[in-house]
């Protein structure tokens, strides 16, 4: 058994018998100031210990959400026709996706970007149009040429009015015609229009009349419109609603087709034109000229491209008139973030989000009226961050989102001009780290903090206090 007095022997802590020690003025100061020292200290180790550090670092990237990158927008176009508005995809290994539409959605609308109607749907279109054999013959035409004024007058006055809006330099305008012109014939000869008053089958030259093609928003040539009468008059301008008509453009098709459409009115003279039931390669054509494209697109994580375009296997477009001028009002890459996970990620790391979205809200208007075939081309540099945090010796992933620098201009095209958006993927990701602290490196600060502190303050106050001993023994010999 050990003694009382052996286990005394190991005591570090010895007591020193109060009546043998000395308080002093200057210790008393030193040790307030200690204290303070102390307590300051301690207040700067809690508020390091419980502030969330970060390392950042650059390294391959290694995606978990494999090869493919969604891209998400909502674009509007002010001068581009849901009719033709076109979303394509191609990249550097050859891929090549034109008229994407599964994930797409269209909304045509004013020149102020307000909408017009409900979603532009555009439907399944035929991928070849059958036209007709006809060589364009000198003989009488049967379409009526129409220009403003004539054209207001007999929408009222036919319950049907069938127009061709064409140009005459366009090759497929130029296929259209024998077919038209004969099938018109047919028609007025099979439905009178003095006398059976139902349908009437017209022309528009776009080169002359160039106001009244810009008022029925018509940008590929040829473009088949059907306007009927009464019920479908619009307020704004007087002009009907009308529909396109999207089937074969062969004699035989066009003569079915316009039979089938008087086959939905009776003979007898009335105001307002029945629901139209016949089976037609039709749909409505767009309220506006204008257009609000809106969806995602995947693609490969390689460098590539997003066209926006107006594109048709069966129309031509004047490229003189096309203006690709657009506001981008979201444009994003990979997964979308939520607002509230995205604020509080920024708690961690203020800087991240910043450049998500960079192109929102940005507007690129071709002001240059003059000058034809502007493509506005956007350069986008794009960059994976992701941020990871460690619980329970576990990586957890936070965010993983994507930002962009962009680069934008205006350049003439020998082309049709499009809105491109060149996307290039960096092979590197900035991979954000939150440093681990552990409580117990937090204590060993706290008793290095408290242990210094006292040891520095006894140091001090033993040299403070024999010097003042020093000073009074070399004063009392100076007294003797």
């Amino acid at each position: 058994m050990f003694s009382s007095s052996k286990i005394k022997s190991v005591d570090f802590y010895r007591k020193i018998p109060r009546d043998l020690t000395e308080a002093s003025l200057s210790g008393a100061g030193l040790s307030i100031i200690a204290a303070l020292a102390m307590m300051f200290l301690f207040g700067m180790e809690l508020n390091d210990y419980l502030t969330v550090s970060t390392t950042t670092s650059i390294v391959v990237d290694n995606s978990s959400d494999g090869d493919f990158l969604r891209i998400d927008f909502n674009i509007s176009f002010p001068a581009l026709s849901c009719e033709f508005a076109s979303v394509d995809v191609s990249d550097v290994l050859g891929t090549n996706r034109l008229n994407i539409t599964k994930t797409i959605r269209k909304f045509s609308i004013d020149p102020d970007l307000r909408p017009t109607g409900a979603e532009f749907r555009s439907g399944p279109l035929p991928h070849y149009i059958k036209h007709g054999d006809e060589v364009d013959e000198e003989t009488n035409e049967g379409s009526v040429a129409l220009n403003s004024a004539s054209f207001d007058k007999l929408s009222h006055q036919y319950q049907i009015l069938v127009v061709n809006f064409y140009a005459p330099w366009c090759y497929w305008s130029t296929r259209l015609k024998p077919s038209w012109e004969k099938a018109a014939k047919i028609i007025k000869q099979r439905y009178d229009p003095e006398v059976d008053g139902r349908i009437l089958l017209a022309k528009v030259d776009c080169t002359e009349e160039v106001d009244l093609c810009r008022r029925n928003h018509i940008q590929g040539y040829p473009s088949i419109r059907i306007f009927r009468k009464g019920s479908d008059v619009r307020e704004t301008h007087g002009h009907h609603e009308h529909e396109s008509y999207y089937g074969d453009r062969d004699t035989d098709t066009l003569v079915k087709t316009m039979e089938d459409l008087v086959d939905s009115i009776p003979q007898e003279d009335q105001k307002i034109a029945l629901e139209d039931k016949s089976n037609v390669t039709k749909r409505p054509a767009p309220l506006s000229g204008g257009c609000r494209i809106e969806g995602y697109v995947r693609v490969k994580k390689v460098p590539g491209n997003l066209i926006i375009s107006a594109r048709s296997g069966s129309h031509s477009f004047d490229a003189s008139k096309m203006n690709m001028s657009h506001v981008i009002s979201h444009l994003s890459f990979g997964k979308t973030v939520s607002p509230q996970v995205l604020n509080d990620v920024k708690r961690l790391i203020p800087y991240l989000g910043r450049s998500h979205d960079k192109l929102n809200g940005r507007s690129f208007i071709n002001h240059r009226d003059l000058d034809a075939n502007v493509t506005i081309e956007h350069y986008l540099q794009v960059v994976k961050t992701e941020v990871v945090t460690t619980k329970s010796s576990h990586d957890h992933r936070i965010i993983e989102e994507y930002e962009y620098t962009a680069h934008s201009s205006l350049a003439q095209s020998v082309y049709i001009p499009v809105a491109k958006f060149h996307f290039e993927l960096s092979p590197m990701q900035v991979l954000v780290t939150e440093d681990s602290k552990s409580f117990s490196h937090f204590l060993t600060n706290v008793c290095a903090i408290i242990g210094g502190v006292f040891t520095v303050a006894g140091i001090l106050d033993s040299i403070f206090h024999n010097t003042i001993r020093l000073m009074k023994k070399v004063e009392i010999g100076k007294n003797y």
